[in-house]
């Protein structure tokens, strides 16, 4: 007699190797803790975040097109994240700065890992530079720390790489006001054409501050035009009389 199998015993396998997330009682407790809204905004910090540190960074802007919410409605839900003490939230200087959240132990569900690795004031640099240009993903990657150390290793100029970024992210934003270019710089490695090319032909010091002057010009300028975007497509929260802060 052929024997029955009972289903509980079946070892369950993952459709998706990656890009999954250990839901447990950490996301139980915030569940009954936070609003609808500030739990949505919490699982998806939750799925962006780092593994490693629990950490995660973001324009309002961005995280108003991920909820389809408004900036106001955004803030908050940031603000309740933090009231609740769900997240240790670092605000940006304004509403173009990065905000950066550190999801606490409580409702982490992963250990986190303690960067022993001695701080690198010129990797930070480009770093730093990197995320606020505008015109990237937000991230700077493990792969875009190692080639930032390879230019060091390089003995290429911190200022010459800023250079470059600046140039870089003049000329993309530029594309993207244009509507020639949709896709936002998602590594280092694209400015390594644009440090060569620079190395060949310097550019002089008084244009460096004018590079700076326009790239927040047009920072600034896809920065408004972005949110136009987003509200033409209806994603805005229309139910609210005050939709833009």
């Amino acid at each position: 007699m052929k024997a029955m199998i009972d289903p509980r015993d079946t070892v369950l396998t993952l459709k998706e190797s990656s890009g999954w997330f250990a839901a447990g009682n950490s996301f139980r407790k915030a569940l009954s803790l936070l609003s609808d809204g500030a739990f949505k905004m919490f699982f998806y910090i939750c799925l962006e975040a780092d593994r490693r540190t629990g950490r995660y960074e973001a324009v309002q802007k961005e995280l108003a097109g991920a909820l389809c919410k408004s900036r106001r409605i955004v803030g908050q839900y940031i603000r309740e994240l933090e009231c609740k003490r769900v997240c240790n939230v670092r605000h940006g200087k304004n509403q173009y700065a990065r905000t950066c959240f550190e999801i606490r132990d409580e409702y982490w569900p992963y250990t986190r890992i303690t960067d022993t690795t001695p701080r690198n004031a010129y990797v930070d640099s480009i770093k730093n530079g990197f995320i606020a240009l505008g015109c990237t993903t937000g991230k700077f990657t493990a792969r875009d720390a190692k080639i930032a150390d390879q230019f060091q290793r390089r003995h290429i100029p911190l200022e010459l790489v800023q250079d470059a970024m600046l140039m870089g992210a003049c000329r993309k934003i530029i594309s993207l006001l244009n509507g020639s270019s949709g896709e936002p710089i998602a590594s280092l490695a694209y400015f390594e054409g644009l440090i060569a090319e620079i190395r060949e032909r310097p550019i002089p010091v008084d244009y460096r501050e004018y590079l700076r002057k326009k790239a927040e010009q047009l920072r600034t300028a896809w920065a408004k035009t972005s949110a136009d975007l987003l509200k033409k497509r209806g994603c805005l929260d229309m139910g609210c009389p005050e939709i833009i802060q």
